[in-house]
């Protein structure tokens, strides 16, 4: 079975796609950015004393981010989201902040951008406020798992959402 780009026609312009004709279900995502960063930094993310609580903006930072996404992305439908939760993490070896985001919509798309989106931007927040004592930092992105619609539930091997 031949794979093709569901956002280009075939003529090979981008597309939004026709979502008109699918079944309206419940739709979940779940994916994760990793901000990886020195022993400082991460103490101070922790500590709060750096431009206020780092982990609690980098968590509504991510849930409005997740709320823009079709705004963001140009061909993303704007959907309703019924839930949008990060759950914002530090951890050690090595030292980082890992953001995992969920979002669910009963809709005819996923929500894997919204998703990533949220993730992402959680992420780009964490960089943002500590990239003053540390600007070594990496930022990974990915998304973990999907529910819902037609291709059903995918997870990355490995993972644990």
């Amino acid at each position: 079975m031949a794979r093709r780009l569901t956002h280009v026609d075939e003529r090979g312009q981008a597309r939004m796609v026709d979502v008109t004709g699918k079944e309206a279900t419940v739709r979940e995502a779940v994916a994760e950015s990793v901000v990886t960063m020195d022993e400082g930094a991460l103490a101070l993310a922790r500590g709060g004393a750096v431009k206020g609580d780092v982990l609690a903006v980098a968590r509504i930072a991510g849930i409005q981010a997740a709320k823009r996404t079709s705004e963001l992305v140009p061909l993303c439908h704007p959907i309703f989201l019924s839930h949008v939760a990060l759950d914002v993490t530090s951890a050690d070896d090595p030292p980082r902040v890992v953001v995992r985001a969920t979002v669910r919509t009963t809709s005819t798309t996923g929500v894997e951008m919204e998703a990533l989106t949220a993730a992402s931007v959680a992420g780009l927040t964490v960089y943002d406020m500590l990239k003053a004592v540390c600007r070594g930092m990496e930022i990974e992105v990915r998304l973990l798992e999907k529910r819902g619609g037609r291709s059903g539930t995918w997870t990355r091997e490995g993972s644990t959402p």
